[in-house]
């Protein structure tokens, strides 16, 4: 028999792409490309169709960062939308309360769960305002049609899926926070579409229909994003607010603007990362990677013991800076230029060489109740962008049919601390949407869900594409591990050789339960222009080429 070789590719290859968690909302993003939207706008299509398909996730209430690459206008800029404090909050207002962090850094904790749960833990949405603002400026597709494909699923339905059900049944009291059924039936809306007649969530394959929320999205598609801010739907979230005793006010929403900044441009081994600035989650990912330039990490080999032991200080270092210095820049300056410096990482990589080990006790971060959505098009636009509820506050305007964000929870409820309550505030978030750039060009751009863990997971993504060579499903299914603690957390699929050797050389590990685990990673590589998707298979999500 002679030698055996590939069938020829009978499909053609796609010239845009749209990745992201859910396949109802890659759908939605995969129909505008083929309308003739640009990037930006299935993104956007892409995205609130998440908000009606993963309404634990993410949705018009919840924040938002995006970062966008636009050839052919020049534009390269991130859009920062992260949830605002009040302007009724106090820095003390919970330090009497307060019982501690979460076991797993998500968070803390205060009595009664104010900060998680309720009105109390809500923070001005600012997802809408970055659709808004970026769609007025390099949107090609009319306002109104990024709505439709929300609309069509709020309206006829849409089924519960494994991971919709993972998040619907998990019990978090174990970390100090409420499980979420607790949170889908804190108010009767929530009942009625998430639960079933004896209080348990929907099973898998069961529909969910959200009338309101069509609605909703209908009034915002013909009145545009100020209907949300300073319109009737303001007057309606507010008006709910006061009555159930939340602090967020008509005059909260109205002053609420988008940061916008140029990406921060962080080198390695011949590429740029673009990196969203602080914050959000980019210095932390730079740091580790400016780290990991100094050794040379394909000759340890892929995911052996000295590997892992490498990156995982990386991590460790970056997350005791993160927890040092990284906040909101508007009120603490964040030394950005020296934690990526060339002298801070040849003083972190000798450290490494001696034998040091940092002690990170925990990270505290955000909660894994975040999307993203990857998408490329045929005229060269990047947009990647992730966006998140981040912990629901299980609070339904009523009649609108969508949820308001928790993001108070990430507030530190101790005050004098880098993270402590302030009016106007943004709490530090790991998300961190990512474009690659080779000679000015994009190759490659990602982002994930995930909490504490999306930045390490992005990290070693990274690796795996600029390193490793892989493609990006590949990069995205490769066995991953976290260092966000003293712990070395090990997916299922790491041997257990390399565990005992981790052991020997003195590492505290732990094996989580997923084969699939830390973080969920989406994104696309554009080697020589051809986009290549890659869907982490711990979501329900897959590329769309079109």
């Amino acid at each position: 028999m002679t030698g055996m070789s590939r069938p020829p590719r009978r499909l053609p290859s796609p010239r845009a792409m749209v990745v992201a968690p859910q396949p109802e909302a890659v759908e939605a993003g995969a129909a505008m490309l083929a309308a003739g939207g640009n990037a930006l706008d299935a993104a956007l299509a892409c995205a609130l169709t998440q908000g009606v398909v993963d309404p634990m996730m993410c949705g018009i209430g919840g924040i938002a960062t995006l970062q966008i690459l636009d050839p052919a206008s020049g534009t390269h800029r991130v859009l920062n939308g992260l949830g605002t404090c009040p302007g009724a909050a106090r820095e003390d207002m919970w330090a009497a309360d307060f019982l501690g962090e979460c076991p797993d850094g998500f968070g803390y904790r205060v009595k009664g769960y104010a900060n998680e749960c309720g009105p109390l833990a809500v923070t001005v949405p600012g997802a809408l305002r970055v659709f808004a603002d970026a769609h007025a400026r390099l949107g090609r597709r009319p306002w109104a049609s990024l709505f439709e494909a929300a609309i069509g699923f709020a309206e006829e339905g849409w089924i519960i899926r494994p991971h919709v059900h993972a998040m619907f049944t998990l019990d978090e009291r174990p970390y100090g926070r409420l499980s979420y059924v607790e949170k889908l039936g804190h108010t009767e809306e929530g009942q009625a579409l998430y639960l079933r007649p004896d209080g348990t969530p929907k099973r898998l394959g069961e529909a969910v229909r959200n009338p309101a929320l069509a609605a909703t999205l209908r009034g915002l598609a013909r009145e545009g994003a100020e209907d949300f801010y300073r319109g009737a739907l303001a007057r309606r979230i507010a008006a709910a607010m006061e009555a159930s005793g939340g602090l967020l006010s008509l005059a909260d929403l109205a002053a609420f603007r988008a940061a916008e900044s140029a990406p921060l441009m962080v080198p390695y081994r011949g590429f740029q990362l673009a990196l969203p600035e602080p914050p959000a989650g980019g210095v932390v990912v730079g740091e580790m990677l400016r780290i990991l330039e100094r050794f040379d990490l394909t000759a340890l080999g892929h995911n052996t013991p000295d590997y892992i032991a490498l990156v995982a200080e990386a991590m460790r270092i970056a997350g005791i800076d993160k927890e040092a210095h990284v906040g909101d820049p508007a009120f603490r300056p964040v030394p950005v230029e020296w934690l990526l410096s060339d002298a801070y990482a040849d003083e972190c990589a000798a450290r490494i060489r001696r034998g040091e080990r940092a002690s990170l006790v925990r990270a505290v971060s955000d909660a894994p109740n975040t999307t993203h959505v990857s998408c490329t098009d045929a005229e060269g636009m990047v947009v990647s962008m992730t966006h998140t509820l981040a912990v629901p506050s299980g609070v339904i305007v009523p009649g609108t049919g969508f949820m308001l964000n928790g993001a108070m929870n990430w507030m530190d409820p101790r005050p004098g601390r880098a993270g402590s309550i302030a009016p106007g505030k943004r709490r530090y978030s790991s998300m961190t949407p990512t474009i690659v750039l080779q000679d000015g060009q994009a190759v490659a751009t990602l982002g994930a869900p995930g909490g504490a863990w999306i930045t390490v997971a992005v990290a070693q993504v990274l690796l795996n594409l600029l390193d490793w060579g892989m493609g990006m499903q590949e990069a995205v299914m490769a066995p991953r591990f976290s260092a966000t603690g003293e712990t070395i957390d090990l997916s299922n699929r790491i041997p257990r050789a390399t565990e005992r050797a981790l052991q020997a050389m003195g590492h505290a590990t732990k094996r989580s339960y997923q084969s699939y685990a830390f973080a969920g990673v989406h994104g696309i590589t554009l080697w020589d222009g051809v986009p290549e998707g890659g869907a982490d298979p711990q979501r329900d999500g897959y590329a769309a080429g079109v």
